[in-house]
């Protein structure tokens, strides 16, 4: 059954094109161009994802995604928001946020991140017949198992949902066990060079994913190191 998608976007030229793109991978589009008629939308039809902007009539985005998850409604979001805009990222991810994309953005990315969120969130039996369609390398990590190609943490045989910039965070802490990685490397490496914002979207991502961790299981941490970066230690392996 194809997934179905929810766009909240009033720019008609961009939902236009955000339609067409994700009708032409065989998604079944809604497009609606106002903050509270989208909310009502994304509370009365379950969809598998929704795709919200953060500047939008009548209700902005933060208050929509907000107003999602006090009602208990846990669709997978990617937000809209503008390049070098690092405050609206940090607050759409702490208000729920799964994943965003900056703009202005291509088509190809577009559909990854659409098709990598889906992947995440979906049903355990659908990520299982993905997984039987090659051979997926792993990482072991005290509990955890890694698997790169996927994006998918799990411990014990159970998924543990990470955004995509965490699950790269956590793949390259684990890949130099015990070595202190420095904010600007893992701006650098997981962003890119060329990003703008600055360290606090690092803190920000690394905190959840501590989070996550913690609460999951104890055989891997990744301790903050004042005024450096942070480290990841396994169980047995700190001095």
């Amino acid at each position: 059954m194809a997934h179905s998608i929810l766009v909240i976007e009033d720019e008609p030229t961009l939902s236009r094109l955000l339609s067409y793109n994700l009708a032409q991978e065989k998604y079944v589009v809604k497009v609606v161009d106002h903050g509270g008629e989208g909310l009502q939308e994304a509370l009365r039809h379950p969809y598998d994802l929704i795709i919200l902007d953060i500047m939008l009539p009548g209700m902005n985005g933060f208050e929509v995604l907000s107003k999602l998850r006090q009602k208990e409604c846990r669709t997978p979001v990617i937000i809209l928001t503008a390049r070098n805009a690092e405050e609206e990222v940090v607050q759409g991810l702490k208000s729920g946020a799964d994943d965003y994309i900056t703009k202005p953005f291509g088509v190809a990315e577009l559909l990854a991140r659409v098709a990598a969120v889906l992947r995440r969130t979906g049903p355990e039996d659908s990520r299982q017949e993905a997984a039987e369609e090659g051979t997926d390398r792993v990482i072991v990590a005290g509990d955890l198992k890694i698997y790169p190609e996927r994006y998918e943490v799990k411990l014990n045989g159970e998924p543990i949902p990470l955004r995509p910039k965490e699950f790269e965070v956590l793949l390259y802490l684990v890949q130099r066990p015990g070595v202190v990685v420095t904010r600007d490397d893992l701006m650098n490496i997981v962003w890119g060079f060329d990003y703008i914002g600055g360290q606090r979207t690092v803190d920000v991502h690394v905190s959840s994913l501590r989070k996550k961790l913690e609460m999951n299981q104890q055989s891997v941490q990744i301790d903050a190191i004042r005024g450096v970066g942070y480290k990841l230690i396994t169980k047995g392996s700190r001095s």
